[in-house]
């Protein structure tokens, strides 16, 4: 029975790249951990089965010192050990460890037999650009927003935006469903009012509310949003689930675009030493996860991402992922108009440039400070 455990393996492996701390001897102790920590979980000496210890337990494949003293290692594990599940493969990269110090998950290398386990982003860069009838420009979005507006000031908001020329109009990831401004109201009068601008102006604004809420009203939210004409959807996977992301992607019933939103999940990101890369976890894990579009904060904003930071998660949007659509990064938190073309220089023009409370300094007039932002970028 062994054998045929043994032999049902194909072959395959999950590359993780880590970098750790520590001399060599240390590195390696760390790794060896590491690679049954992250399988078996068991005391690898109490392991009668060897194919379990050849085969299931991670293998360490390199270990190499790094010019700040830290040495990067590489672990490979057989690719049946995700089960062809995106879960237990986020389970596999950050599980256990993201509970252990001085061990950070650099990358990830899938075979293409695991990879056709996940249907990626419906539409990706290309899809979006397509439905928005967008060629070249960046792409522009703003939020609704502050939170406290009722369902009628947020339509008007959305409306004026709409009116500017701003591609995708989000749900503040703030707003749920709260008294003072329902889910339900708050969908029907943004979804309302930028289908009229879209009718005046001839264009193709997507409105796209946050559907991430309690599991039992989830899919009616996604239901009532898509019935009520939304245009895209927005999820927070750090609040809801990678896995439900996923399963909203992948719905042929729903098939909106989806703009992934990273509240709750900047523990391991901003921690120094940090446990993931960003690249990783807001760029490869989101397309794995079905976003079209992955908003972070960008360097220069509010928060502490630097340059090389916000580059790693923009070429993990765009690089080679076998058949998973490249993605647009969403640079965002505290972006402002006069800003949008060193970040178009930055990022390239296969970007969604996300402009917030910027957009209301200006001036009263959001109609017209939307159309700044859009001469900005052409």
């Amino acid at each position: 029975m062994n054998n045929n455990r043994h032999m049902a393996l194909s072959g395959h492996r999950i590359e993780i790249d880590y970098i750790v701390t520590g001399d060599e001897k240390q590195a390696r102790e760390k790794m060896a951990h590491i690679s049954v920590e992250q399988t078996i979980e068991f005391p690898a000496d109490l392991v009668s089965q060897q194919w379990i210890k050849e085969e299931i337990v991670g293998r360490l494949e390199q270990v190499t010192p790094m010019a700040d003293g830290r040495f990067a290692a590489r672990v490979s594990y057989a690719a049946e050990v995700a089960g062809g599940e995106l879960g237990q493969l986020l389970n596999l990269i950050y599980g256990n460890i993201s509970l252990v110090p001085g061990v950070e998950v650099n990358d990830v290398q899938l075979p293409s037999a695991l990879l056709n386990n996940f249907f990626g982003p419906r539409f990706g860069m290309a899809g979006l650009r397509s439905l928005l009838g967008v060629a070249e420009r960046p792409l522009l979005c703003t939020a609704l927003k502050p939170m406290g507006l009722g369902a009628q000031e947020l339509g008007q908001m959305a409306y004026r935006f709409a009116r500017g020329g701003i591609d995708i109009i989000k749900d503040d990831h703030g707003l749920a469903d709260q008294p003072f401004c329902p889910f339900h109201d708050r969908v029907a009068r943004a979804s309302e009012a930028v289908a009229k601008a879209n009718t005046e102006t001839g264009k193709r604004c997507l409105y796209a509310p946050m559907v991430s809420g309690p599991d039992d009203s989830v899919w009616e939210r996604i239901r009532f949003a898509k019935s009520m004409g939304a245009g895209a959807l927005v999820v927070a996977p750090g609040l809801a689930g990678f896995d439900l992301m996923a399963r909203i992607a992948s719905s042929p019933e729903i098939d909106l675009p989806l703009l992934a939103h990273p509240s709750f999940l900047g523990g391991p990101l901003v921690a120094r030493p940090r446990g993931i890369s960003h690249g990783l976890l807001l760029g490869t894990l989101m397309r794995l996860a079905g976003a079209d579009c992955t908003i972070f904060p960008s360097f220069g904003g509010r928060f502490s991402f630097t340059p090389d930071e916000c580059t790693e998660i923009a070429y993990a949007c765009r690089r080679p992922l076998g058949h998973i659509k490249a993605i647009f990064p969403g640079p965002a938190g505290g972006m402002s108009v006069e800003r949008a073309a060193e970040l178009t220089d930055f990022y390239g023009r296969d970007v969604v440039l996300l402009v917030g409370g910027d957009l209301h300094r200006r001036s009263p007039d959001l109609t017209a400070n939307a159309l700044d932002l859009l001469r900005s970028v052409l």
